[in-house]
């Protein structure tokens, strides 16, 4: 104890400092008191070892942290109106500390060689949460909050950063033209031009544009951002079982959505270009997986090939591309805005199912990350084997359909039991 009470004879030579400043400097040393409780005694005891008049800290200036503590009760009615329009029942408290501040209970842990002291943002998270949740009878949640209810010291202001909203389903997708997600203009880079219009897109809608305009509304929210389990090119249909994604509703105001009626909402707006089947409400971990996942998708392609072959010659040849491994180079069509990288990818299965005019309808399975139209045309070179190089001729897509694509589960499930 007299130890404790030289340093807080010392700490008392660096000017003014209020109970809770002092008795956060030693707050892991004792349990059962609040940092105020701990700088009062300590102010006690040790007026008492130095025989000198206590004296009780009422007003002035802790060189610390500038009497902070006593504006905790206003500090939780601002977080209390700002989040008043914001629809949560769990919130975390952050605060942002001036560098002074910071500098200043730095400057004292290591001139005195503190070895417990507690930060002053980890005691205004503590007590601005406490006072918060009294004053709305919201939760303090530091794990998965709703809102987190930053404190801007040095701008004496509350900021809210509210945790985004996901929902997991699949897409379908019935007309080509349309990208999956949101385009700049190639020419203005967003920033509106003559080419575009002056939209600022590439394209005038797409599949996340889409998706996202009712939920927008109902979760009053800044911003839908579609992840997607891979992606069709913006030619191909999406059809057949649909394309797994996750919807992310940034910023939004309203929480408690039913999930059956937004479906309907988004289907209502899409006018048959795109329609969804929402599953379940989802997370973060689930986008991170559906970002990593590669499972198989099946296609459906129609293939136009030079000259007079037969049937039966297409559907050999086919059949020579089931489980082949395929090299591909980054095809030329997307080598703008990918690396230029060789991948090795597997054909699971393919069939030539027939014709259909002068056209040849192939259906493939392929591992993730399988260009089907260089597949077919080769990529001058750049895949191989390829449809055209093994037939020794012309051969490209004039119409390419997505039909299935693994469910991430199926995945999981399947590396779970061990079975390729």
């Amino acid at each position: 104890m007299k130890n404790v009470l030289e340093t807080v004879h010392q700490i008392q030579e660096f000017g003014d400092i209020c109970d809770h400043c002092l008795g956060r400097l030693f707050a892991k040393r004792s349990f059962g008191l609040t940092n105020k409780q701990r700088g009062r005694a300590l102010r006690i005891a040790h007026a008492l070892a130095y025989d000198i008049p206590f004296v009780s800290y009422e007003k002035g200036t802790c060189w610390i942290c500038d009497d902070l503590f006593d504006s905790i009760h206003a500090w939780a009615e601002k977080a209390a109106i700002a989040m008043q329009d914001v629809e949560c029942t769990t919130f975390v408290v952050g605060t942002r500390v001036p560098p002074m501040m910071t500098e200043s209970e730095e400057m004292i842990w290591s001139d005195l060689s503190l070895e417990y002291p507690e930060p002053i943002k980890s005691e205004m998270n503590r007590e601005v949460g406490k006072a918060i949740s009294t004053l709305t009878g919201k939760k303090g949640e530091p794990k998965n909050p709703e809102v987190t209810v930053v404190l801007n010291i040095a701008d004496d202001c509350v900021e809210l950063q509210i945790a985004s909203i996901y929902f997991y389903g699949r897409y379908l997708k019935y007309e080509r033209g349309i990208p999956q997600t949101h385009w700049n203009c190639r020419a203005c880079r967003g920033n509106g031009c003559e080419k575009c219009n002056f939209t600022g897109k590439q394209y005038p809608t797409s599949v996340e544009e889409l998706i996202a305009e009712a939920p927008k509304q109902m979760f009053a929210a800044d911003k839908g951002v579609l992840h997607g389990s891979g992606r069709e090119d913006i030619d191909a249909l999406m059809i057949g079982t649909g394309r797994p994604f996750v919807m992310e509703m940034r910023n939004p105001k309203i929480r408690s959505v039913d999930l059956g009626r937004l479906e309907l909402a988004i289907n209502a707006t899409t006018a048959r270009r795109v329609q969804v089947k929402l599953e379940r409400w989802s997370d973060k971990k689930t986008v991170e997986m559906l970002k990593s996942h590669k499972g198989h998708k099946t296609y459906r392609i129609l293939v136009d090939i030079e000259g007079d072959i037969s049937l039966e010659t297409v559907q050999n040849v086919v059949s020579k591309l089931k489980g082949a491994l395929i090299h591909q180079r980054t095809p030329e069509r997307v080598a703008h805005r990918r690396a230029d990288l060789i991948r090795d990818r597997t054909v699971v299965d393919i069939e030539c199912l027939g014709m259909e005019g002068s056209f040849y309808r192939i259906e493939v399975m392929g591992e993730g990350g399988l260009y089907i139209k260089e597949l077919v045309s080769g990529d001058r070179g750049r895949t191989t084997p390829s449809l055209a190089e093994i037939l020794d001729a012309p051969a490209k897509v004039v119409a390419l359909d997505v039909v299935q694509v693994d469910e991430i589960n199926n995945e999981m499930e399947t590396n779970k039991n061990g079975k390729t």
